[in-house]
């Protein structure tokens, strides 16, 4: 099974991601796309760096033979929803371009994604959040995130949004991502 998990920034997806690994050991994790820039420069949270991130985790989906067991942190959609979320706040390095071409490569991707995991914004979770994250921008990408996900076009086949704390997380990526 390919699972995507998708969220905004600081949402819970490395946790739950670690924890379905060690009781699934079975999957392959896909790191969050951004690791592979770490050794880049970057001065700004823009549509270039967004749309980079959507291109790589585009390309490892496509990648993925049919039947591979693989959780994914992040796939196209967030980052196009982090371009509609620039979008949307009139940030400087927006860019309707890259939307375009995003959701373009978004709808491609989606055919090779069999679950769709949304951790949406939910303040009951309590999971904290540093100082130095953009806050306006992380609600902002979770409603673009949100409005994606209702477009199956967008965001595959099946969709399920998880909330609660660690336990109750896990236990709803187990009961969707195990029934096949």
């Amino acid at each position: 099974m390919r699972i995507v998990v998708s969220g905004t920034h600081a949402s819970g997806k490395s946790t739950l991601i670690g924890d379905f690994v060690a009781a699934h050991p079975e999957y392959r994790v896909l790191p969050d796309p951004f690791e592979e820039l770490l050794d880049d420069r970057f001065d700004d949270l823009d549509a270039a760096l967004f749309s980079r991130q959507l291109d790589i985790a585009a390309h490892r989906l496509a990648e993925l033979p049919e039947g591979s067991d693989v959780i994914a942190e992040r796939g196209p959609v967030d980052f196009l929803a982090y371009l509609h979320a620039l979008e949307a706040l009139g940030r400087p390095g927006r860019s309707r371009a890259a939307i375009r071409r995003g959701a373009a490569l978004t709808r491609h991707a989606a055919e090779r994604v069999d679950l769709l995991v949304l951790l949406p914004l939910a303040y009951r979770d309590q999971i904290s959040v540093s100082d130095d994250e953009d806050l306006e921008l992380r609600d902002a990408m979770n409603d673009a995130l949100l409005d994606l996900a209702a477009e199956p076009e967008l965001s595959g086949p099946r969709v399920v949004e998880l909330t609660g704390d660690r336990a109750e997380r896990l236990a709803g990526l187990e009961a969707a991502g195990l029934e096949r």
